[in-house]
């Protein structure tokens, strides 16, 4: 089963909390705080196995979870930092955030890797806390959580050549005689649902990865037939091979079909119409072919090559394998930096982030005020609130952050219900 897209969340490990201890030897006076600093969560992390060629694997798993480090111990000991969790990905794998659309990471090469939610660090020990005024602090920190997201999961086919046309053109049987594949056949429109790739030896030592994609149809780059199904894959492709079938079998008018699989390509992504494109005219064998080739020929100029084959009777193939080797030989791949300039073009979800602020105060319909915002959940989730020197530095560092002035201009008295995230609180003047 050919699986090209899915939404999974994922969980980075949270750090480990730090520790309140003192040395308390028999000969050591004044031992001073002792406690030592949690370990590191661990990352998940995505990397490329080439061995992989679909996402079937992340129907059956959707959520991964990244262990958690060690608090810290006694001793000045520090927790253990957790190992990162790898998830394995098929190559051409992209990764979005399905909350703001922004791409995370492109997965192209065999052994990339890519950081998808970063664990907290470790919460420091009382020893850290240490001063000439304090030298004997009963004050730590929990450590700081994992980062929680939903990512999406899109599989572009990696491949250097693809085939595009309208359904039924032939498509899916010059694949099957170039190469070893063996895709599905049939008299009717959108056989292949899913791309199917093949390796092209082209008998002069060259060799090329052939991708045979679902067929395209008018309006496709708005979703029509498979739509977006069909142009995410053609994106990776290096040169695009146009089959169209000169029989006129399906009714159709070959130099209008090619006007309109060309309109589509660049109604997608104009830059899918700067790849090197090569017209195949197949199905040659047919009655009135010769006169149909003549008549597109004149249409599309002299200056346009169009190769003539019957893939079923296997006539033309060696020119047209030898011409795309070359044009695969002049054409480089494409950098990285394309590909996200691409990605950002097409994800209509895309959005500028702006500097969020440090927190937010809203009135639910009790009248408590709730605080939210990223700084200021990190910073209670940090708090051990089983000890008060803990509890008072999270009131200092809300004060600091403006915390208490904005619930006064809010009309805060004492008194009133201030809730954060599950829990509740006073606000004192």
């Amino acid at each position: 089963m050919f699986v090209d897209r899915v939404k999974i969340d994922v969980k980075a490990g949270n750090g480990g909390d730090g520790m309140v201890a003192f040395r308390r030897e028999k000969f050591v006076p004044n031992g001073g705080p002792a406690g030592g600093d949690g370990g590191k969560g661990a990352d998940v992390v995505f990397e490329v196995d080439e061995g992989l060629r679909t996402l079937i694997d992340f129907r059956y798993k959707r959520k991964f979870k990244a262990p958690h480090g060690e608090n810290g111990m006694s001793k000045s000991m520090h927790g253990r930092g957790a190992n990162d969790l790898v998830v394995m990905v098929p190559p051409g794998t992209v990764v979005k955030d399905l909350e703001t659309g922004e791409v995370i990471a492109d997965l192209v090469a065999d052994g990339q890797r890519a950081v998808i939610a970063k664990g907290g660090r470790g919460g420091r020990g009382n020893k850290r806390f240490a001063t000439p005024a304090n030298p004997a602090p009963e004050l730590s920190e929990n450590g700081e959580p994992g980062v929680e997201r939903t990512v999406q999961l899109e599989l572009k086919v990696l491949a250097d050549v693809g085939l595009v046309g309208f359904p039924s053109v032939g498509k899916s049987t010059l694949l099957s005689i170039v190469s070893a594949a063996r895709p599905k056949i049939a008299a009717y429109h959108f056989t292949t649902l899913v791309p199917n790739l093949g390796m092209v030896d082209v008998g002069d030592g060259r060799s090329f990865v052939m991708a045979d994609l679902p067929g395209l149809i008018e309006g496709a780059s708005q979703g029509v037939g498979l739509g977006h199904q069909f142009l995410r894959h053609i994106e990776r492709t290096r040169v695009i091979v146009h089959v169209i079938d000169m029989s006129g079998s399906e009714g159709r008018d070959p130099y209008e079909d090619y006007l309109t699989i060309n309109k589509e390509l660049e109604a997608y992504n104009l830059r899918l119409m700067e790849r090197p494109q090569i017209i195949v005219a197949n199905k040659m064998d047919m009655p009135e072919a010769e006169e149909a080739l003549q008549a597109f020929s004149e249409k599309v100029g002299p200056e346009i090559a169009i190769y003539p084959i019957s893939a079923l009777t296997q006539s033309g193939l060696k020119p047209l394998l030898i011409k795309i080797a070359d044009e695969l030989e002049e054409t480089p791949e494409f950098p990285l930096e394309d590909v996200l300039e691409q990605e950002e073009q097409n994800t209509v979800l895309y959005k500028f982030h702006a500097e969020e602020p440090e927190f937010e105060i809203t009135r639910d319909p009790d009248g408590a005020f709730v605080l939210s915002g990223d700084k200021v959940e990190r910073l209670f989730a940090m708090t051990n609130f089983e000890r008060d020197a803990s509890i008072n530095r999270f009131a200092r560092q809300l004060r600091a952050m403006g915390v208490d002035e904005a619930l006064r201009k809010r009309g805060a008295e004492d008194g009133d219900v201030v809730r954060l995230l599950d829990f509740e609180f006073e606000f004192q003047e």
